[in-house]
């Protein structure tokens, strides 16, 4: 299975980047870091160094300790983030159980979900369109909630009533058209596209 150390060859920057785009709103120092990805203190300054020179993080002094954040302006911050979802916690489950779990043509994580904020109430965390094994996808998403220490709001529905329900343009499928996400499986503008019904 394809992961991110496919393409970026630091083991250290890896675990970095999964820790900082798994806590986008959370700030780190220099020590937490080591602990937190288990790599040595000089490996993770070095990468700290070359992550804030090209824009990725930030820095911040409070009291006498440097903390280290994500800087959400940076030009690949979206893409980074789809990559770390994807190969990390349940976007790497899910992709490394896609066939126990059925015939899965989209998975969608929401942007709040992403950034480890709570759902507004009638939004989910997930969508999950296909053909789909509710119990394998129910144990997944139940060991899922034990690490996260909270509840992960679903929906699935086969792929004939999602196309069905974007065509009608029911209110909530549209929220989810319009809100930010992260696609796990399947692309965007398939994910996005309406059909017209056969004649």
């Amino acid at each position: 299975m394809n992961s991110l150390q496919d393409i970026i060859v630091s083991g250290a920057r890896v675990k970095m980047l999964e820790l900082f785009f798994t806590n986008t709103e959370e700030m780190f120092y220099v020590r937490e870091i080591t602990r937190r990805t288990k790599e040595e203190i000089n490996a993770v300054r070095r990468e700290l160094d070359r992550l804030l020179g090209v824009g990725l993080l930030k820095s911040e002094e409070r009291g006498n300790r440097l903390y280290y954040s994500l800087n959400p302006r940076y030009v690949f911050f979206q893409e980074l983030q789809q990559i770390v979802i994807k190969n990390t916690g349940l976007g790497v489950k899910i992709r490394k159980l896609r066939r126990k779990l059925g015939t899965v043509a989209f998975v969608m994580f929401s942007g709040r979900f992403v950034r480890r904020k709570p759902v507004a109430q009638g939004e989910v965390d997930m969508l999950v369109i296909g053909d789909v094994v509710l119990a394998e996808l129910d144990a997944l998403i139940k060991e899922e909630e034990k690490i996260l220490g909270r509840e992960i709001n679903y929906a699935v529905f086969s792929e004939e009533e999602f196309a069905f329900r974007k065509q009608r343009r029911d209110p909530f499928i549209m929220d989810v058209l319009f809100g930010t996400r992260v696609m796990v499986i399947g692309d965007e503008d398939s994910f996005v596209e309406r059909k017209q019904p056969m004649l």
